[in-house]
């Protein structure tokens, strides 16, 4: 547990630089104008999503994620990864799991930018990771699988955040 959490903070520091790296070449490249945030920097910016970060970075996906998209993310929160069973994402993190946490994480992005209000409208979405995720809209609020969504619309430079209760399994 003790290398899970010096990973995090690595992954959170190195996350720190990078946005910050990204901000000032920003500030070059526009003149002085803060161009909006990418959904990694948004991401790596919020600290219920430094699980999440550090798992992007063990799957190789930051620069993926922090391309042109548009990209749709159903992003679980910290907690969400800790309701997972003893041990599934100590081992998901480990080199040789990478393949499958790379598919876990594909699972939660669509391509294109898909808002709360057109979610709503979907029974379901293709994931990158090419699984179909259920999409169900109710009095009750709406669910990607069996996950709720608890907050919407964070929208990023290239798409948009869709914050979740649950890590989302893909069914191959």
């Amino acid at each position: 547990m003790r290398f899970i959490t010096k990973y995090l903070s690595l992954a959170a520091i190195s996350g720190l630089l990078l946005t910050s790296f990204a901000a000032t070449a920003g500030d070059h490249e526009h003149h002085g104008s803060m161009a909006k945030p990418t959904i990694v920097e948004i991401a790596v910016g919020n600290p219920d999503f430094s699980t999440l970060v550090a798992a992007l970075q063990a799957a190789g996906l930051v620069e993926a994620l922090s391309g042109e998209g548009p990209f749709t993310v159903f992003a679980p929160t910290n907690a969400a990864f800790a309701a997972l069973p003893a041990g599934t994402l100590d081992d998901l993190l480990k080199p040789e799991n990478k393949d499958q946490l790379t598919a876990i994480l594909t699972y939660h992005v669509v391509s294109g930018k898909v808002m709360a209000a057109d979610v709503v409208t979907l029974t379901e979405a293709t994931s990158l990771q090419g699984d179909t995720i259920a999409v169900s809209a109710s009095d009750a609020g709406v669910k990607v699988d069996a996950a709720n969504v608890t907050a919407t619309d964070i929208s990023a430079s290239n798409g948009v955040i869709h914050v979740i209760d649950a890590v989302i399994l893909p069914n191959s």
